[in-house]
């Protein structure tokens, strides 16, 4: 290579020095410094600042002059570099669980540690040991990537314990076990609770109903099948359990409102399980209004306000019913059903009489047995007419017990339910009494009686081979008795000719 050029001193000798570079065939040496010009005279360069007058000016390669030294800002001394910030494990692993397993191998699946750090994630360390034994060992040679894995070439039978520890720069974190140990072995069938489609709402039954409800499940081998209510086991002297190889059972003989609550099923295979819930509850009439008042009277008119019930027999109330009466006859006449709020107005009352009222609760089972009644009368005034009435002996429309409409003789057929009808009026009102050869009846009840405004009859509810006789209706009061009878003829069902053969 050409050694490099020296430095030349004079401006006029530039140019063969460029000659010398423009002639070398190989690639160009490193380029040799420019060497500044000499400067040019004064009367040359005018639009060059001169220097101030009487100094002159520095030579080419002298030293600047000492008062540009001093001006110049000295250099700044070199800060230590920051160390990097120390590597730290993650958190454990999250959420494991198995996916499947078979007689030779166990596949787990887990969820990345919610904190990883700067130092990132490696993979993961899946250890397993044998029940009973705290000797730990890890089944994967290089770090799994996913957060799954197949842990294989196990023995049939055994129980192991399994873990997954995250590793990365920091080094391991902490584990994540499973909470109980795997048995490796084939499930032939997961186990599933085939809930039915009526116990997947609210299932509602009255109080002493019987309870029998059946759900199918699938599982094998054999599901092992455990029940629980409102999380908390079941007692067994109120509730019992009946499983088969399909189904379970569950059984309450007469219902109460206690048994009220949610009830969970759960099948188990090995480490597989499945679960399902229904809601029981056991409803009954509710109780009557806590209480009910007279709020105004005016004109022909009475406001009534009133509160719910004490007990609302386990369900929503779903309504009211208002009724009044005549002080006179004391019969009670329905004015309001399904009334919704608790204040209503009875209009249109008849001048001069006084009434009281009652209320009950309705809900999805019925109206309340007992009713709220008002305490205080309501008396409808005469407005603007002052009526004195005459002086005379009241007539006397008291009467012994006199039959209208006597009891006609009938023919029904076995398992046919029949009705018996007259009629009867008296004063005071007599007291009616049936009978069926010259028993008493009572409350039997397969026998309805029933008697309003004088009209009596008696429904026999299929009656059967040994219902048939006299029957007799008997009405009383402080003036004397009636009596009417018939005769009823309980038949056997005609059978077809076929069915004779």
């Amino acid at each position: 290579m050409p050694s490099k050029p020296a430095p030349i001193k004079k401006a006029a000798k530039k140019e063969p020095a460029k000659k010398e570079e423009e002639k070398a065939p190989e690639p160009a040496p490193e380029p040799a410094p420019e060497v500044a010009p000499e400067p040019a005279p004064a009367e040359a360069a005018p639009a060059e600042a001169a220097p101030a007058e009487g100094a002159p000016a520095p030579a080419e390669g002298e030293a600047a002059p000492a008062e540009d030294a001093a001006a110049a800002p000295p250099a700044e001394e070199p800060k230590a570099p920051t160390p990097p910030p120390p590597d730290e494990p993650t958190s454990a692993p999250l959420d494991m669980f198995i996916e499947d397993k078979n007689d030779t191998s166990v596949t787990i699946i887990w969820s990345q540690p919610e904190t990883i750090g700067l130092s990132g994630l490696d993979g993961y360390t899946i250890e397993v040991c044998k029940d009973g034994t705290e000797d730990w060992k890890a089944v994967n040679e290089d770090l799994q990537k996913s957060c799954r894995y197949i842990i294989k070439n196990q023995t049939t039978g055994d129980r192991l314990k399994i873990r997954v520890v995250a590793v990365n720069a920091g080094g391991r974190s902490p584990p994540v076990t499973l909470p109980e140990a795997v048995l490796v072995k084939e499930v032939a069938d997961r186990p599933k609770v085939r809930l039915p489609r009526f116990l997947r709402q609210r299932y509602v039954a009255h109080v002493g109903d019987k309870i029998n409800l059946t759900i199918p499940f699938t599982g094998k081998p054999k599901p092992v099948v455990s029940w629980t209510k409102n999380g908390q086991p079941l007692d067994t002297k109120r509730v019992n359990i009946r499983s088969t190889d399909r189904d379970s059972i569950l059984f309450i003989r007469t219902s109460e409102r206690d048994d009220s609550g949610v009830y969970e099923m759960c099948v188990k295979v090995d480490d597989f399980e499945d679960k399902a819930s229904l809601t029981l509850q056991i409803v009954e009439l509710p109780g009557p209004p806590a209480s009910v008042k007279i709020a105004d009277t005016w004109g022909f008119n009475v406001a009534l306000e009133w509160t719910v019930p004490k007990d609302n027999g386990n369900t929503d109330i779903t309504g009211y019913t208002v009724q009044k009466a005549d002080k006179k006859t004391g019969d009670w006449f329905t004015v309001m059903e399904h009334y919704h709020r608790l204040n209503a107005t009875i209009s249109d009352l008849i001048m001069g009489n006084t009434y009281k009222f009652r209320v009950f609760s309705e809900n999805k089972c019925g109206m309340s047995e007992d009713a709220a009644i008002t305490k205080e009368e309501a008396k409808i005034l005469k407005t603007g007419i002052d009526y004195k009435p005459p002086d005379y002996q009241e007539h006397n429309f008291t009467e012994a017990p006199k039959f209208t409409t006597s009891l006609s003789d009938r023919a029904t057929t076995v398992g046919y339910s029949t009705k018996l009808l007259c009629s009867v009026r008296g004063q005071p009102k007599p007291k009616v009494q049936w009978m069926k050869n010259q028993m008493i009846i009572g409350d039997d009840p397969k026998f309805r009686q029933i008697c309003v405004q004088g009209i009596c009859s008696l429904e026999i509810r299929k009656p059967g081979n040994f219902d048939g006789g006299v029957y007799s209706c008997r009405a009383k009061n402080d003036h004397g008795e009636a009596t009417v009878s018939c005769k009823l003829e309980v038949k056997q069902p005609v059978v077809a000719d076929a069915d004779k053969k």
